[in-house]
């Protein structure tokens, strides 16, 4: 029997299974899932084994040269779940195998401490002679268990000197896995009891475990208002799954920004959970999934990618907020974490609950009594807190009535009478920088990214920076086109924000949180412990400050700009709206006072303003239901997007309509709408058309695109011009 073999080459034209000979000495090494090196073309490639099976007649094969990982790189869902998103999502199954197996192709072991000989029958270094082994000696007898570059650096000595007194025996290397648990508290073991619940929460963990206990493959959908305990019932649920010997995964938006879910799991679970997020270092994530494959830890606790875990026996898939956009990966494979989750769950066994205060309108549509999934849910706070006040404020009556600034002054006295209070406030306004556009006052100019079609954000640093691709530059005193001096600075950012309530607020502690001021390292949580710990009264900051804060000090939030989300140019902007004001909103009033929230807008009549006001998802979902319907928008039918990239406009603009001519000649009922220029027109250099494909069912999405795509990539256009296809868009910009 051949190895069937995956080139790991993600083109369309070498996206298929390719023999090889399994030579003697790699008899019974060589395994489904493994990784290895073959003979292709004139070089030698990497190539992932997908299976065994009679090569064609005639077929010349080839040895396979090597094998690279000691056992198979993937397991059996993991493989797959690969070849499902290959075909679901029309992409290479070389780059679904990357995409899972990402860790450990580009990890290494973690690293190593060192550690002085146990017998302790070594001489110490001589102080006099060799005073720089003497001191790492001692660091080294203080402070056991540190890698190599930590011992140098609290010895105060180059890493040689560490390496030397390895050489000698003096120390020894002791491989230890990541230490991200333990932090400044030292090593938590999972110690903290779970809270008594009441009783919605108690018939949401009931329904949770029977299904566990029945072993039956089932879909929550957990719809709970903010603050109403979701995460107790997450957490006593994946207890009940441990308890019957199987393995948990929870998938958060941004672990990174949900330092207290960390925390929270950290006293649960102790060091069963294994972390994995965008800011692990490699080998710290491939030290987490060495720990999932080795048994040690058995809860995932992480980002979209984490969906990948080599978790051998799931029991329960937790997904929470379910609706953000997030768990979309916006790069090929541009697969959905939520909708990967379903298909592992089905592979597994597992049962799967989607938790949201404002779920997205495919799941509810699948809960609402016509679909699979079953709904639970928690319409009240812990501990019976109201939910707060939502008050809105009609910036255009604002502006009549003699108030230009970015603040209203009802906001302003809001704010005012909490810091009287010494209670503490969120402003949020989903804009970074100080202004977003600067304009020319005497010959129009409007600065532009000169790689993206996007107007140039100023900063306080006074840089001008593209936010899409990081270009920035000095800002001018004069225009660059007139010369003249009028440049005016237009468009609020938190920056600007935040300078303005130092004016207003001169007395009041403020701190901002945006990417740009938690960019880097463990700046956000910084932000966030000091704003809990009352070290500031006003946090000022982007959707950030939406996402998972329960800072019970907080008794006021104010929106500056609702309208920014709007009027985006995708069909689902007014269902981010709503979500994104609903969510920022539930940060209020989560301790023993009474919350408020305060909603500036131009638009007070919109049914998202108007919904978010009233605490209402159902109203708001049956008047978006009502839209979609219409416009035959999901979850009435199915999307799919065709983005058309290159350096030439021509060229790009041909490919998209070569595209649509071919998908529309095979009469297969799929409407094309396009192509056109994408609402971000050009990124990075790139010159971006895309076309959008509607059907009543996805099969036939897949159908028509792999058809077009078999046919275009035979044109020499189609060597100019990248395309990337986007199965369910989460986004249309």
């Amino acid at each position: 029997m051949a190895a069937e073999v995956v080139v790991s080459l993600a083109l369309r034209r070498v996206d298929k299974v390719f023999y090889y000979n399994v030579p003697p000495h790699l008899e019974g090494k060589v395994k489904v899932g493994s990784r290895v090196m073959v003979p292709f073309g004139r070089r030698q490639v990497e190539g992932y084994v997908v299976g065994f099976g009679p090569a064609p007649a005639g077929t010349g094969l080839k040895d396979i040269a090597d094998i690279l990982d000691e056992g198979p790189l993937l397991t059996p869902h993991q493989l797959n779940l690969a070849r499902w998103m290959a075909a679901y999502y029309l992409c290479p199954l070389a780059a679904a195998i990357r995409t899972i197996a990402w860790p450990l192709l580009h990890g290494s072991p973690p690293g190593r401490t060192y550690v002085l000989l146990p017998q302790g029958d070594r001489e110490a270094p001589d102080p006099r002679r060799a005073p720089k082994s003497a001191a790492a000696w001692r660091a080294a007898l203080e402070h056991p268990g540190l890698s190599r570059t930590e011992l140098a650096r609290k010895a105060g000595v180059s890493p040689s000197v560490v390496d030397a007194l390895v050489a000698r025996g003096l120390l020894r290397r002791v491989e230890q896995a990541p230490r991200w648990w333990e932090e400044e508290e030292g090593p938590l073991v999972g110690s903290a009891g779970p809270p008594v619940l009441n009783e919605e929460q108690e018939r949401a963990v009931r329904e949770i475990v029977t299904a566990l206990e029945r072993k039956e493959r089932a879909v929550f959908l957990l719809h709970g208002v903010t603050g109403s305990g979701k995460t107790e019932v997450y957490l006593q649920a994946i207890a009940a799954a441990l308890q019957r010997g199987r393995q948990a995964m929870m998938l958060v938006p941004e672990i990174a920004l949900t330092p207290q879910m960390v925390e929270i799991f950290k006293n649960r679970f102790g060091a069963q959970v294994a972390l994995l997020h965008s800011r692990l270092t490699q080998r710290e994530r491939y030290g987490e999934y060495q720990r999932l494959r080795s048994g040690k830890a058995n809860v995932v606790l992480g980002a979209r990618s984490a969906v990948f875990a080599p978790l051998e026996n799931p029991g329960l898939i937790v997904i929470d907020e379910e609706h953000e956009p997030s768990y979309k990966q916006e790069e090929s494979p541009r697969y959905h974490a939520r909708t990967v989750a379903l298909r592992l769950a089905g592979y597994s066994g597992a049962v799967v609950v989607l938790g949201s205060a404002t779920p997205s309108l495919e799941s509810y549509a699948q809960a609402g009594g016509r679909g699979p999934y079953r709904l639970l849910r928690l319409t009240r706070r812990v501990g019976g807190r109201p939910l707060p006040e939502v008050h809105v404020v009609d910036l255009r009556q604002e502006m009549r009535e003699g108030n230009p600034g970015v603040l209203s002054r009802r906001l302003q006295e809001a704010i005012a009478e909490r810091l009287a209070r010494r209670e503490q406030v969120i402003l949020f306004l989903n804009r970074k920088g100080h202004s977003t556009l600067v304009v020319c006052r005497e010959c129009g100019l409007v600065l532009k990214c000169p790689q993206c079609d996007i107007t140039l954000t100023y900063h306080l640093s006074q840089r001008l920076r593209c936010h899409y691709c990081s270009f920035n530059v000095r800002a001018p005193s004069l225009c660059p086109g007139c010369g003249s001096r009028y440049l005016a600075f237009l468009g609020t950012g938190t920056q600007k924000i935040e300078l303005e309530l130092q004016r207003l607020f001169p007395q009041a502690g403020i701190l901002r949180l945006d990417s740009d001021s938690a960019g880097r390292g463990r700046a956000y949580r910084e932000i966030i412990d000091g704003f809990r710990r009352g070290r500031a009264d006003i946090l000022v900051g982007t959707q950030m400050v939406a996402k998972g804060l329960d800072i019970p000090g907080v008794t006021l939030v104010g929106v500056v700009n609702a309208d920014v989300s709007l009027y985006l140019p995708d069909f689902r902007a007014s269902e981010r709206t709503f979500q994104l004001l609903t969510q920022v909103a539930g940060r209020s009033g989560r301790g023993e006072r009474e919350g408020e929230v305060i909603i500036q807008t131009y638009t007070p009549h919109h049914y998202a303003i108007t919904c978010a006001r009233d605490h209402d998802y159902l109203s708001f979902y049956r008047q978006e239901m009502a839209v979609r319907r219409t416009l035959g928008y999901p979850p009435f039918s199915y999307l799919c997007r065709l983005l058309v990239t290159g350096v030439g406009e021509d060229s790009v603009a041909e490919g998209a309509g070569i595209l649509a001519r071919e998908i529309r000649a095979q009469e297969a009922g799929v409407d094309v709408l396009g192509p056109a220029p994408a609402p971000l027109g050009r990124l990075k250099g790139r010159y971006r058309w895309h076309l959008v494909l509607k059907a009543g069912e996805q099969a036939a999405l897949r159908e028509v695109v792999g058809a077009a795509l078999k046919s275009c990539e035979k044109m020499a256009l189609f060597r100019k011009v990248r395309v990337s296809v986007d199965m369910a868009p989460q986004s249309m910009m």
